[in-house]
């Protein structure tokens, strides 16, 4: 942690939905004009598409059905923590990007399932903001938690995160709802043993859980509605969290432990600002006093 340089993680696997509270964040640091430089976690990918491909196919060969983008060792995860100790030290660290599709192909000027060039964030800054699949790991050799002031951890439930992949990876970049469907199994173990750990360093867990049937998320035919789902926050440490307020300001609420708070899916981005918009101030004011 650093009170001069604040850095913000939000952690989640894919599909979870942290791209939609990026946006979420992105909306609280232009309407309290906070500068934030943001890490994409993708970015900390060993290989690119054309390498993972052949390192499956050698990790295959060679009995390994388990080997993804969520292990460990399939990520730069030694930069990733040097990123968070440095921009924690110094306020800047190295980036770059991981180019998904065409459309980004055009916004960053490198092919699909590729990486830009590594550069420094040269501007001052307010705070880091790093989007990921490993923003709070801790394990034997790496403890990015301890550098994060502010750890956020996006977790529906697994047949409803299952839905969002299948529908996004077949709808946005092309694959076969097979394909999607061998990934999320390959995925699995690694899941369990370097994403879910994650979850109880994250200060903040959001869980989207669906009120239809989604039984079998193999032939969902649409993501449920945000209308059609209730999200769980549950607060690490509750002290300082204004339960009675946030229930009171957002209709149809209620606390279903002592450090949890269940609402209605549709009130999520309202509970957010709500919950995050004086936590990053109180981040942001404690380093400009400091600085």
């Amino acid at each position: 942690m650093s009170i001069k340089h604040p850095i913000i993680s939000v952690t989640g696997s894919s599909g979870a939905g942290t791209s939609t509270v990026k946006h979420t964040f992105q909306q609280i640091f232009r309407r309290e004009s906070v500068k934030a430089v943001t890490l994409e976690g993708d970015a900390f990918h060993r290989y690119n598409r054309r390498e993972m491909k052949k390192e499956l196919e050698k990790r295959h060969a060679a009995g390994d059905a388990t080997f993804s983008h969520f292990s460990f060792d399939a990520n730069l995860l030694p930069e990733l923590e040097d990123c968070f100790r440095n921009y924690s030290e110094q306020g800047t660290c190295r980036y770059r990007h991981y180019i998904h599709n065409s459309n980004e192909e055009n916004l960053y000027g490198a092919k699909p399932g590729s990486f830009t060039k590594w550069k420094k964030f040269e501007e001052p800054s307010d705070l880091l903001f790093y989007e990921g699949l490993h923003g709070a790991v801790v394990n034997k050799e790496i403890n990015l938690a301890r550098y994060a002031d502010l750890k956020i951890g996006v977790v529906p439930v697994i047949n409803l995160e299952w839905i969002q992949k299948i529908h996004r990876d077949t709808d946005s970049r092309g694959y076969s709802t097979e394909a999607v469907t061998d990934t999320i199994l390959r995925r699995m173990h690694a899941y369990v043993h370097c994403i879910c750990p994650q979850f109880t360093e994250t200060d903040i867990n959001f869980q989207r859980v669906p009120v239809v049937d989604t039984s079998n998320p193999l032939v969902a035919r649409w993501i449920p509605t945000a209308d059609e789902s209730l999200v769980v926050i549950r607060f690490k440490d509750p002290h300082g969290i204004d339960f009675p307020y946030l229930v009171s300001m957002i209709h149809d609420s209620w606390m279903s432990r002592a450090n949890s708070i269940v609402i209605p899916g549709g009130k999520l981005d309202l509970a957010m600002q709500l919950i995050l918009t004086p936590l990053i101030g109180r981040l942001v004011n404690q380093a400009k006093r400091a600085i």
